[in-house]
């Protein structure tokens, strides 16, 4: 099953300028995890050493934040979107 995966702008060198990418999985780990063998680095990007994603980063499907869902055990089914939004710093 495939998903729709919005690339924000600081990520998108890895993924060829796409904004949009198509990506297989049944929960967010798999998407992630095959996101990193079609586009490699992605995965650093958006992960930590130990595999979680890292607290500036900020996933949702549909609108939802994973960390309120299942965290990378998140479900995903075809025609969810998924967005990867970088956290910003201000002050």
């Amino acid at each position: 099953m495939s998903v729709q995966v919005r690339i924000p702008a600081p990520l998108r060198k890895l993924t060829n300028e796409q904004e949009l990418v198509p990506a297989a999985g049944a929960t967010i780990g798999e998407v992630l995890e095959n996101l990193n063998a079609a586009f490699p680095g992605l995965f650093e990007r958006i992960c930590d050493e130990g595999g979680n994603v890292r607290r500036f980063v900020n996933i949702f499907v549909n609108d939802e934040d994973i960390r309120f869902l299942q965290e990378k055990s998140t479900p995903v089914k075809a025609g969810d979107e998924i967005s990867i939004v970088p956290a910003i710093a201000g002050g």
